[in-house]
């Protein structure tokens, strides 16, 4: 059976490696099962080291670097066909863009995809069960990674590294080395079985290497998170927050009418207490379709409802007069609608939020998904929200998915706040993949992290990536905690250690293959 397998160009090459693909879904959120990327990996790669074998023989007919791009092409495919599918509900909304489901559901995987193909043809060639064979592996798959959260507009979504969402204590080593390394150091502990198929004496020996310094990162995060919890214990500044979802269905608002029922809502949900000191966090997308204009001509029901204590932050569409520029927005005001604060994101959906090309596409009749044909203007380089002993990182939506964002802010942050409408995905897998991405963002920047998603999971974060409090995705209502203000130099601030792991394995590929 085995050996009709490995004589089928068609099983190993297309079929198997599709599957193992699909299968990798099952390490993420919401399913947790991170212990079977200790076969789907090994299984690659000694898929790759067969090909390579048996193409300078069985297949050696066919173009031999094609069957090495194929693997990795098909298990691509199969990661981001699983991955992602959710992106394609949606177009649910719109019916128009119905008919482009199908194309969103196929193109997105064959996109995608190319990177692990790349990957492959890169490696492939060198690929044999050897150990410098293993260190390019983990090389290369690290790099292309890489590139791929950061090469266009950039899409970091579920990096292997994500598998550990639910196990803080091993997530904690993401502080001091950093996302991009920690997922290289993923690939290599999730690749290691496959070292008990190489012909050396000492591969059980190295072996245990590998589960020994899986234990050493297990042993510091405990630590951590043990002597951060009794840091905190010890922080006297605090704000009282509350985080609102509304858990409103994907609409726009068309009228008056609907602007006072949904401001109403708000304010039931949000359960103001007039003589405390508040900040109320709002969800983005529960004014969609109008401006912060607009809502301005209700500042009267707010002023009512809320007091000189309360802080109101929440998003909304905003508009720049003077260049006729539209942005996607987070505003900080107080209760009678005055602005303190405006944040314009910088991270844009690609054809959520803006049209590549779009003016070409215009002619095309081509529009984004959210409302309007126009594309939203990318935010330029903002501070945080300071106020008093307050300083606020801002991130909207899906900027949470972009470490450099939090690495790139104020060394003095000390509070993270993610809005977000999930609305968009359903009772899907894609809210709770979002999610975890908070949980990774607030353990690098040691830094507690409120989260109001609309139909998504709400939650209070800690700065060891725990979650305090949380609302389920569909649960309507609010939770509130008081948020130690940490201020510390503790924040992961760039890639280097990344480069320097893969400056490292580099080193030993060239070492043990000159030995071989």
């Amino acid at each position: 059976m085995l050996n009709q397998i490995l004589n089928s160009r068609t099983i190993l090459v297309f079929i198997i490696p599709f599957f193992l693909g699909l299968l990798s879904v099952l390490s993420f959120q919401p399913f947790n099962i991170t212990l079977i990327n200790f076969l789907i990996i090994p299984i690659f790669f000694l898929i790759l080291s067969n090909i390579n074998k048996r193409s300078k023989n069985k297949y050696r007919k066919k173009p031999y670097l094609k069957n090495l791009f194929f693997a990795g092409y098909f298990f691509g495919i199969g990661f981001f066909l699983s991955g992602t599918y959710w992106i394609s509900y949606s177009l649910t909304f719109d019916e128009n863009l119905k008919i482009l489901i199908p194309f969103s559901i196929i193109l997105i995987p064959l996109s995608l995809g190319l990177f692990f193909g790349f990957a492959s043809l890169f490696s492939g060639p060198f690929i044999k069960n050897n150990y410098s064979s293993f260190f390019l592996f983990c090389l290369i798959f690290s790099f292309i990674d890489y590139l791929r959260g950061n090469i266009l507009s950039g899409f970091p979504w579920n990096l292997w590294s994500y598998s550990w969402s639910w196990l803080v204590e091993i997530i904690q080593v993401l502080n001091p080395i950093g996302l991009y390394a920690f997922n290289s150091i993923s690939i290599a502990f999730f690749c290691s079985p496959v070292i008990l198929f190489f012909n050396n004496k000492y591969k059980y020996f190295i072996f245990s290497i590998f589960l020994l310094i899986f234990f050493s990162f297990y042993i510091f995060g405990s630590y951590k998170i043990n002597y951060d919890q009794e840091m905190a214990r010890g922080i006297k500044k605090t704000v009282y927050v509350k985080i609102i979802s509304p858990n409103f269905d994907m609409r726009y608002i068309h009228s008056d009418k609907e602007v006072k029922e949904t401001i109403k809502k708000i304010v039931r949900y949000s359960d103001p207490n007039p003589n405390k000191e508040t900040i109320f966090i709002w969800p983005e997308g529960i004014f969609a379709g109008i401006y912060f204009e607009d809502l301005k001509k209700f500042s009267n029901i707010f002023n009512k409802s809320f007091s000189k204590k309360h802080l109101l932050i929440f998003g909304i569409n905003t508009q720049n007069n003077s260049s006729n520029e539209f942005y996607n927005s987070l505003i900080a005001s107080n209760n009678n609608l005055e602005v303190l604060y405006k944040y314009d994101k910088k991270k844009l959906v690609p054809f959520g939020e803006f049209i590549p090309f779009n003016d070409l596409s215009e002619k095309f009749g081509l529009k984004k998904i959210t409302q309007g044909y126009g594309s939203f203007s990318k935010g330029k380089k903002q501070k945080n929200f300071i106020l008093n002993d307050l300083n606020i990182l801002p991130l909207i939506c899906y900027e949470i998915i972009f470490p450099k964002l939090t690495q790139f802010s104020d060394k003095k942050t000390n509070m993270i706040v993610n809005i977000s409408e999930d609305a968009w995905f359903g009772n899907s897998i894609g809210p709770h993949q979002h999610f975890t991405k908070a949980i990774f963002r607030s353990i690098e920047n040691n830094t507690y992290l409120a989260r109001s998603a609309n139909k998504g999971i709400s939650a209070f974060i800690n700065n060891n990536g725990k979650t305090i409090k949380r609302l389920e995705p569909n649960e309507t209502g609010n939770i509130e905690l008081d948020v130690p203000l940490i201020n510390n130099n503790f924040k992961n601030k760039n890639d280097l250690i990344f480069f320097v792991l893969l400056f490292t394995y580099l080193s030993i590929f060239l070492i043990f293959k000159n030995k071989n």
